[in-house]
């Protein structure tokens, strides 16, 4: 078996990729519907360098309930997260995903970045770490996952697009793979599984929620639903999401306003400051830079 580390075999792939932005010339080409059945969830600008790629290395982790609740519905199908890893094996199909997801939220509530080897798997526990091999070429890379999926009969998992391109199949969409759940050296015993979180607190509770908004916004991407902005910051304080408004809005002339839901977790508005619509059409990168600069943190992609 080969094994593929990205600091030790750089590999140049003209599939086309931009490092620094999720910006388009044009807008995707779909063959049908549903991201599985888009030509181009899979990006088309500049060749990428994987030497550039940082490896995963395994290391102990501690968990929350973030991405972790269990069990959870999606499409009316419920699935129960495993555990723990430990013994963990499967051969199957993989598949990947892309630039329609670059910039959104994963289920743990970390940010999508295609360009890192990470992963979804519908059961794993989150944060936790896996060997995948492809079958057709023997070709293995380690990943973090951080996500849930796919949802898609006869897949097992999906990874990120930086992840594909090592595996040698994110020009083809899926591959034959085996995957191999990899546990770090722990102080405990090697059976037992990294600590999971579970005190009664508002943080906590706010972490078992944010999985049904990011499966909840998943939905909408598959379909193409609903359109796509930057989302800011958000507060229960309306005022200071009053605040933000203004300084964004001596920062560009696009719209910026205040969209209020109730907090699923508390049941209270919670006030969130989003910028848009935005398009692939833009230079999205530069509006996110823009706004790190002013100091109001790294905004994030959402659909509405």
């Amino acid at each position: 078996m080969t094994f593929w580390y990205p600091l030790t075999r750089p590999v140049l792939l003209l599939l086309a990729v931009t490092l620094t932005a999720c910006v388009s010339p044009t807008s995707p080409q779909k063959t049908g519907s549903g991201r599985y059945d888009m030509a181009d969830d899979s990006p088309v600008l500049e060749p990428i360098d994987l030497s550039a790629v940082k490896p995963v290395v395994p290391v102990p982790v501690t968990r929350t309930l973030a991405g972790n609740k269990s069990p959870y519905t999606v499409n009316g199908k419920t699935y129960t997260v495993m555990a723990s890893e430990a013994g963990y094996q499967e051969t199957g199909m993989a598949s990947w995903y892309g630039r329609k997801f670059h910039g959104h939220l994963t289920s743990n509530g970390e940010i999508y970045d295609m360009f890192r080897l990470s992963a979804a798997h519908k059961s794993l526990p989150i944060p936790s770490f896996l060997e995948v091999t492809n079958l057709d070429n023997g070709k293995s890379v380690v990943v973090r996952v951080n996500d849930r999926g796919p949802f898609h009969d006869g897949r097992i998992v999906d990874l990120s697009y930086a992840a594909a391109a090592y595996l040698d199949y994110a020009d083809k969409g899926t591959a034959r793979v085996s995957v191999r759940a990899l546990m770090p050296a722990l102080d405990t015993p090697a059976d037992r599984s990294p600590v999971l979180l579970t005190d009664n607190t508002r943080a906590v509770e706010t972490e078992a929620a944010l999985l049904d908004n990011v499966l909840q916004e998943r939905d909408l991407i598959e379909r193409d639903a609903g359109e796509e902005f930057l989302q800011i910051a958000a507060f229960s304080n309306i005022d200071s999401a009053r605040q933000i408004v203004a300084t964004v809005s001596r920062l560009t002339t696009l719209p910026v306003f205040i969209r209020s839901d109730a907090d699923v977790s508390t049941g209270n508005l919670l006030h969130r400051v989003r910028l848009g619509p935005v398009s692939e059409t833009m230079d999205l990168q530069g509006l996110i830079s823009m706004i790190m600069d002013a100091g109001l943190g790294k905004p994030f992609r959402v659909r509405q």
